[in-house]
């Protein structure tokens, strides 16, 4: 039981870690959910699996998955791993009424250098503003995005979309002469 609770804990940390910036810093505070069909514990290799409609939430966290895989190193945890059709995560940002949504049909994460990959039909929203492509990376250290189009995918010609809405305009005071 000691074991299922370590590597639920770790599962839990893996998705706030893969969440991108500006995600809201509160729900590290708030108590954790994990359902699945399955729960694999491999304590050699140090790598758990959850199967079958996946869902974690914390706060405003939400993950749902088909599959998601964490493999841990001697610092803790190394690699993230979701797939679904899509996986997909939503998050509010933080300090503002918006929320941060991916989809992808593999979505990874790296806790060594802060890579986030959305693999496969890749979508990134937040607010108004879209991405689409093959392959959305994004790097959490640095705060760099690379989106990267495919010929078939379900983009028009393969190439990357993006979406950026204006921002609303505050209202400026009429000067009167």
């Amino acid at each position: 039981m000691q074991t299922l609770k370590k590597h639920f804990y770790t599962v839990l940390c893996a998705v706030l870690l893969a969440a991108p910036a500006h995600a809201e810093k509160a729900d590290r505070d708030k108590p954790v959910n994990l359902e699945a069909d399955t729960v694999t514990l491999d304590d050699n290799k140090q790598i758990s699996v959850y199967q079958g409609n996946v869902t974690l939430s914390q706060g405003t966290l939400m993950l749902r998955a088909d599959r998601v895989q964490v493999t841990q190193n001697a610092n803790g945890i190394d690699k993230v791993s979701a797939t679904g059709r899509p996986a997909a995560f939503r998050q509010k940002a933080d300090g503002r009424d918006e929320f941060i949504e991916g989809f992808a049909s593999r979505i990874e994460f790296n806790n060594a250098n802060g890579q986030l990959e959305l693999i496969g039909q890749a979508q990134l929203r937040r607010g108004g503003d879209e991405l689409r492509g093959a392959q959305i990376s994004y790097n959490a250290n640095t705060e760099f995005y690379k989106v990267i189009g495919q010929p078939n995918a379900q983009t028009p010609n393969g190439r990357v979309r993006a979406v950026i809405r204006p921002k609303p305009r505050a209202e400026q005071p009429i000067v009167k002469p």
